[in-house]
């Protein structure tokens, strides 16, 4: 099921990258004492208590040259549409200003819940500066300090009380989830539409006219498929319109819900670097995924145009070797007959689990061709092999020391698991374990 989403909010320079930092634990987001200066990464995972999340730094959201009111609530609005529980981070040193009294009023109006950080409390002394934030109504107000991490964990402690209860899977087990994502104006609402054969989503050649959708089921060929809403592509507007860099988070939900991911891409327009960034999180939170190029109708061909093209996914996508790639119209309903038994392999070998006696010939099979790697006169010894879960795939491998399995010998082996058991369209997960004596 999908993780609770928690966006930080916050005029500019008031700290939200260091704050997203520290909660994530790793420095994704740039920092760096100028307004403005995050660019890239918005989103990351993580935990707090044993409950995992998804964390949004809304400072990385770029919304054009606009007044810093209206980018303030442009941001506001879009944390509002996506998270469950939003920080609101204010400045102490600066005191309350009047952006935050504006995004604070727009907060309040949304009836998600709010928690309320102030930044830059770096000692005791300086807690005297919060008593002013009690002044915008939100609550409690929980003093912090992003560069040293004071306060940040009773900060969350907050954050996870509110969110919502964990749901049961509401599909059965043996329903098949898939979701189609990519960027805007790609052809994911025709798509959806082919294969439900009918207009159930509108279609526009607009980017974001995707609206709020339901998940859809319905059974092809005895097997019942579900249709995973794709909320991760709507927009509400021109807040999102000059926000793409903001599709990848809308694509979240979707991807942490399905089995099997479509990740389209625009034929006509070739292979963007956004292509990249949605397709990395599809592949991150471990789903089969299958890689669509749509509107190939519109594309001027000749015998090697496919061949080319592929060429070019397997070089912008080089970590999704596995990903098969299908060229499709939507629009004349070009090849969408292979689309559901190609999502079908996708799910079964996402699901596959291998025998423990099978698994242990084929990785002493792979040693025996190419033995293991040395390092310092020590060599890795695998001393044995078992799959300890599915979906996708993860074998563990017992070895004498994790340390000595280095990346090109793990996708050696991935490889060679590839070549046994047919693991096309889901990633595989290796892991070393030091074997206990």
């Amino acid at each position: 099921m999908s993780k609770p989403v928690v966006a930080i909010v916050g005029r500019p320079n008031v700290g939200k990258s260091t704050i997203f930092n520290r909660i994530v634990g790793e420095r994704l987001a740039i920092v760096e004492d100028v307004p403005g200066v995050t660019r890239d990464r918005i989103y990351s995972k993580a935990e707090w208590l044993n409950r995992e999340f998804n964390v949004i730094d809304t400072g990385g959201i770029e919304i054009g040259e606009e007044p810093l009111f209206v980018q303030m609530k442009h941001q506001a609005e879009i944390a509002i549409d996506e998270a469950d529980v939003i920080i609101f981070l204010a400045d102490g040193r600066d005191g309350v200003t009047g952006a935050d009294e504006e995004v604070a009023s727009l907060l309040l109006r949304s009836k998600k819940p709010v928690i309320l950080g102030v930044n830059k409390i770096d000692n005791p002394e300086m807690e005297k500066y919060i008593y002013e934030f009690y002044a915008l109504g939100i609550g409690e107000v929980y003093p912090i300090s992003g560069s040293h991490g004071i306060g940040v964990g009773d900060l969350l402690d907050s954050v996870i009380h509110h969110f919502p209860a964990e749901a049961e899977d509401e599909y059965e087990e043996d329903t098949i989830r898939m979701s189609v994502i990519g960027r805007p104006n790609v052809g994911k609402s025709s798509i959806v539409n082919a294969v439900l054969g009918e207009e159930r989503v509108i279609v526009s050649d607009i980017p974001g006219t995707t609206r709020d959708a339901v998940d859809t089921v319905f059974e092809r060929d005895g097997q019942e498929y579900a249709m995973i809403d794709t909320a991760g592509m709507r927009k509400r507007g021109k807040v999102y319109e000059n926000t793409e860099k903001y599709s990848v988070m809308r694509a979240l939900r979707a991807i942490e819900r399905s089995d099997v991911v479509l990740m389209v891409i625009n034929g006509e327009e070739g292979i963007r670097e956004q292509d990249k960034k949605i397709a990395g999180y599809a592949e991150e939170a471990g789903r089969a995924l299958v890689m669509v190029v749509n509107k190939w109708d519109a594309v001027e061909k000749d015998d090697k145009t496919m061949a080319r093209f592929t060429e070019e996914v397997r070089d912008h996508f080089q970590f999704l070797t596995y990903a098969p790639v299908l060229f499709i119209s939507a629009k004349t309903k070009q090849r969408m007959q292979h689309l559901l038994p190609i999502v079908k392999q996708a799910a079964d070998n996402h699901k596959l689990r291998v025998p423990t006696n099978v698994l242990n010939d084929v990785i002493l099979d792979a040693v025996i061709m190419n033995p293991t790697p040395t390092e310092s006169n020590r060599r890795l010894r695998i001393n044995y092999a078992t799959q300890v879960a599915v979906g996708p795939p993860t074998i563990v491998l017992f070895v004498n020391d994790p340390e000595l399995l280095h990346f090109s010998y793990r996708r050696y082996l991935e490889n060679k698991l590839r070549e046994a058991f047919h693991f096309e369209a889901t990633p595989i997960k290796i892991i070393a374990r030091r074997k206990s004596d």
